[in-house]
């Protein structure tokens, strides 16, 4: 038998432990390493607490960036935000505003507050950060799977209007449209006339309906909005940048009716734009018990006999002085009109708006886009609205097309946030100076999630959203002001989050607003005030509980 001296034994076994010791360090690396590249995205800390951290610089990005954009399901790189990572940390609520609290005063949205007004610093670009998550304020929820509220079949309507704006999913997208009915699971609703009682009000829903008929709850949003016939010059402005669905319920007592109505003929036939209206604007009329019109043709007799388009417009030299409810001293409805328009819309997803507010275009698709890319930030408890951004424009300028043509109209002083100098804090949105100096990107995404708390905690969003949030108070006038506030103080209460939207926004009718003496409306503002903190404010106290840091 042959025997190897001791000494080479044992250079054999550690030789042999080497290189074990080299495959085990090998593995550990490669493990550690993976543990890196992936420890960008949300992870889960102990207890289950997402943290909030900042990522590392765009050149050390770089190599995820491109893995991003060749995956634009996880979410395109946006420029202007720090990327952050959620972290559910136990916090406290958001300060209210001085002598503000769950059970504190309630005020008006009377006076100034400090305002979102851009300098000549607003709009300067800030550093670029990838950014496909949100920022968010701090004390906001933890993540579920769920994206809204509670579809199906086919639409035969062609779109004939602006084919740069779909607005609805068509069959040719049938990926999109298999998502948005997944992820929604929303419920199909009817398009069908009808007569109601409302309150004090009667209600003719549907009375002149768009011939679009019945599109699948998924398949577009609805701009709901209220009006009386004076208004209605707006109406195709607001369409031919929308492109989709409009439900406008019109108050309409007494001798209002008849021009109510001749003013609907007129739109839908006189004009260029009336294919628009065909295609898309569905009417409502509503008016007191006590206030009935004289004759109301049948739903089916409505637009028989049409109108003399010779003639002009019945809302043309036509002055709030001459409305039937004017002269009989009535107050305007105007949350009346907000509800009737919500719960006659179809679709799943609703803007329920001012008639004088447009949409910048290209919104509907885009927006469904997004929710049906699904992501992060989107599946979290929370209940949650997606706010747009607001601006005027002064009258003799256009209304700004996109984005960038809007920052040019700010730092030309064009353009400024909506009521800056009327009501500024009532429509101050959170991060609204890093929002007009972030560059426009091609998808629409989330910019920032915020709540209606500290500085905002009388904010009034107009936002995209659906029939599950609260009602607007049908007790409150537009001439008594604070018509939105008891709703704001619902969404608060019910721990809303804000998802405000970054490439969409508003802009109103051209024409800066400032603030006039009106002795009546101060006088009539004064009661609703009373109404509300006497009445109203107790009963959602009840009705929907208190939070620390909202207030009417």
């Amino acid at each position: 038998m042959r025997f190897e001296p001791l000494g080479q034994k044992m250079f054999t076994r550690r030789n042999w432990l080497l290189r074990c010791s080299i495959l085990i360090n090998i593995a550990v690396i490669l493990y550690i390493c993976s543990h890196v590249m992936i420890g960008n995205r949300y992870t889960l800390t102990s207890g289950s607490q997402f943290v909030i951290q900042e990522q590392p610089t765009p050149v050390q990005q770089q190599p995820q960036m491109q893995q991003q954009q060749q995956q634009p399901e996880q979410g395109m790189v946006r420029e202007p935000l720090a990327k952050v990572e959620l972290v559910e940390e136990k916090q406290e609520p958001a300060k209210p505003l001085s002598g503000d609290s769950g059970g504190g005063p309630i005020t008006g949205v009377g006076g100034a507050g400090g305002g979102s007004g851009v300098g000549s610093n607003d709009l300067q670009q800030p550093s670029v950060k990838d950014a496909d998550t949100p920022e968010m304020d701090p004390n906001l929820g933890d993540p579920a799977n769920i994206i809204g509220n509670t579809g199906s079949a086919t639409n035969n309507f062609v779109n004939n209007t602006n084919a740069d704006a779909n607005y609805l999913v068509t069959g040719d997208e049938k990926d999109l449209d298999e998502r948005l009915r997944s992820l929604l699971k929303c419920y199909d609703k009817p398009f069908e006339a009808e007569t109601l009682q409302r309150g004090d009000f009667w209600v003719l829903k549907n009375y002149v309906r768009a011939e679009h008929g019945e599109l699948k709850c998924h398949e577009s949003i609805t701009y709901t909005t209220h009006a009386d016939y004076t208004f209605l010059d707006n109406l195709i402005p607001l369409l031919e940048r929308w492109n989709a669905p409009v439900s406008i319920a019109m108050h309409a007592p007494g001798t209002d009716f008849q021009p109510t109505l001749d003013s609907i003929k007129y739109l839908r036939d006189c004009l260029p734009g009336s294919n628009l209206v065909r295609a898309y604007a569905t009417f409502h009329i509503y008016f007191s018990t006590k206030h009935i019109p004289k004759t109301i043709p049948k739903y089916s007799d409505a637009l028989k006999k049409g109108y003399n388009c010779t003639l002009p417009p019945p809302y043309v030299n036509v002055t709030s002085g001459h409305l039937y409810k004017t002269q009989k001293k009535l107050l305007y409805p105007v949350n009346v009109g907000r509800n009737i328009a919500r719960d006659a819309a179809i679709t799943h997803f609703i803007l329920a708006s001012d008639i004088e507010l447009y949409p910048n275009p290209g919104l509907v698709k885009k927006f469904l886009e997004m929710i049906a890319r699904n992501e992060p930030y989107l599946n979290r408890k929370s209940p949650r609205v997606f706010p747009l951004s607001i601006f005027e424009v002064d009258d003799s300028s256009p209304v700004p097309h996109d984005k960038s043509e809007l920052q040019e109209f700010l730092r030309s002083g064009k353009a400024i946030p909506f009521h800056k100098r009327v009501c500024a804090s009532c429509h101050g949105v959170p991060k609204s100076k890093e929002w007009m100096a972030a560059n426009e990107t091609d998808e629409l995404s989330v910019f920032h999630i915020g709540k209606r708390t500290g500085y905002f905690v009388h904010w009034e969003p107009i936002y995209i959203g659906t029939n599950a949030e609260p009602h607007y108070d049908e007790r409150l006038s537009w001439e008594g002001k604070s018509d939105k506030m008891t709703q704001g103080y619902a969404l608060c209460v019910l721990d809303y989050e804000f998802h405000i939207l970054d490439n969409a926004f508003l802009v109103h009718k051209p024409g800066i607003k400032v603030l006039k003496k009106d002795t009546r409306r101060a006088m009539l503002a004064g009661k609703t005030n009373q109404l509300i903190r006497k009445i109203i404010y107790p009963e959602l106290k009840i009705m929907y509980g208190t939070r620390n840091g909202c207030a009417v």
